[in-house]
C-alpha cells in the first residue's frame, strides 16, 4: 500500500507540473496536441469536443508529458499559424515553460500551508521525554522490539531529552551497533541493540516522535509556506555542491529511489512532507540551466531576450537532443543503482 501511495504521489506531482505548461499554453493560445498521463500503449483517451488535446492514459501510469504543436524545434512549423509556440511572444513561451517548475513549487506552498495550519511545521517545539508516537514497518526500530508509547532516555550511552537529541545521537551511527534504553508504561527495560540504516549520509532508525502540535495563524502560514520552498531549495542547492566537491552521486535518486523514500511514510503527514520535498525537488531540477530541462529551454529564451534574435533552430535542437541523451542515461545509471540498493 506503501509503494502504491507512493508510485500515485509522484505521479501527481509530475502531472501537476505538466498541468502548469498545459495551462499557460492554451491561455496564450497555444495548440497542445496531447496530455498523456503515463507512458506505453494507450490504455484509454478522450478528446472533449471543440477540443485539439488528446488527453490520454498510458499502460504504464507513471510520469507524464503535454506536447504543445510546434514545440520540438526539429518540425516543420508553418509560419503563419498562430496557434504553434514558435509563433508565439517570447513573453507568452518564457511564461509556459516557467509554468511547470512554478506548478510544483506552488502545490509544495499548498502542502506546506495545509500541514502548517494542522500544526504540523518546523516550529514547534520539540516534545520532552522523547515518546515514539510511530514505528515505520520494517526499520530498525521495529526490529529490534521498539514499540509506539515507549520513551528513549538513552541512545549512545548520552542522555535523550527529546528528538534532537535522539537525532544528534544516531546520526553518526549508521551500520553501527547502538545501544537505546527504553521505558514502558513508566518501566525501564533492558537495553535495546539497534542498528541505524544509512539515510543518504546519517543513521537513522525508523521512528516518528510525538510532537506538540501548534496550529499556526493563517497570516503566518501563509509566510512560512512561501519561505519553507525557498529554504528547501536552497539546501538542496548546497548539497548539490558538496556532492560536485566531493565527486560523489550519492544523494541523487531516480524515480525508484523516490518511490523508496515516500513508501517510508507511516502516516499521511509524513507522505505529504515527503511530497512537498519532492515536488521543490523536482521543481529546482527543471529550472537547472542544462538541454532538454525546463531550465535549458529558458536558457535560450534569455539569449533571445538579449541579443532580440532566435538561437539557430538546428544549434537547439542539437543541444537539447545531446542533453536528452546524457539525461536518459544519468537517470538509467542511477535508477540501476536505487533497484540494487
Amino acid at each position: 500500500m506503501n509503494i502504491l501511495l507512493a508510485i500515485l504521489g509522484i505521479s501527481a506531482l509530475v502531472i501537476v507540473h505538466e498541468s502548469g505548461h498545459y495551462l499557460a499554453a492554451r491561455a496564450f493560445g497555444m495548440r497542445v496536441l496531447r496530455f498523456s498521463v503515463g507512458f506505453g500503449p494507450t490504455i484509454a483517451k478522450f478528446q472533449p469536443k471543440d477540443s485539439p488535446t488528446v488527453f490520454q492514459i498510458g499502460l504504464i501510469p507513471f510520469m507524464a508529458y503535454v506536447q504543445i504543436a510546434g514545440m520540438n524545434p526539429a518540425e516543420d512549423n508553418d509560419p503563419a499559424d498562430p496557434d504553434l509556440y514558435p509563433n508565439k511572444s517570447v513573453t507568452a513561451r518564457f511564461i509556459t515553460i516557467f509554468a511547470g517548475p512554478f506548478a510544483n513549487y506552488l502545490i509544495a506552498s499548498v502542502l506546506v500551508f495545509g500541514l502548517a495550519l494542522g500544526g504540523h511545521h518546523g516550529e514547534n517545539p520539540p516534545h520532552s521525554p522523547m515518546v515514539v508516537e510511530t514505528v515505520q514497518p520494517g526499520s530498525p526500530a521495529m526490529n529490534a522490539g521498539i514499540k509506539p508509547g515507549d520513551v528513549i532516555v538513552q541512545a549512545d550511552n548520552k542522555p535523550v531529552h527529546n528528538v534532537v537529541d535522539l537525532i544528534k545521537a544516531t546520526a553518526e551511527r549508521a551500520g553501527k551497533a547502538t545501544q537505546y534504553a527504553v521505558q514502558r508504561d513508566g518501566k525501564p527495560l533492558a537495553p535495546f541493540t539497534v542498528t541505524p540504516i544509512d539515510d543518504h549520509g546519517r543513521g537513522i532508525i525508523g521512528i516518528i516522535p510525538k510532537v506538540d502540535l501548534t496550529p499556526m495563524p493563517v497570516g503566518r502560514a501563509i509566510t512560512y509556506a512561501i519561505a519553507f520552498p525557498y529554504e528547501l531549495t536552497v539546501q538542496q542547492l548546497e548539497g548539490f555542491h558538496m556532492m560536485y566537491k566531493q565527486r560523489s552521486t550519492e544523494g541523487v535518486v531516480g524515480p525508484v529511489g523516490m518511490v523508496k523514500i515516500v513508501s517510508r511514510s507511516a502516516d499521511l503527514v509524513q507522505l505529504a512532507n515527503f511530497l512537498v520535498l519532492i515536488s521543490v525537488a523536482l521543481g529546482m531540477f527543471n529550472l537547472m540551466p542544462f538541454p532538454a530541462l525546463d531550465g535549458g529551454r529558458l536558457m535560450f529564451i534569455g539569449y533571445e531576450i538579449i541579443t532580440r534574435r532566435r538561437a539557430n533552430e538546428r544549434i537547439e535542437t542539437m543541444v537539447h537532443t545531446v542533453g536528452l541523451v546524457l539525461l536518459l542515461c544519468l537517470i538509467a545509471l542511477v535508477t540501476l543503482r536505487d533497484v540494487a540498493g
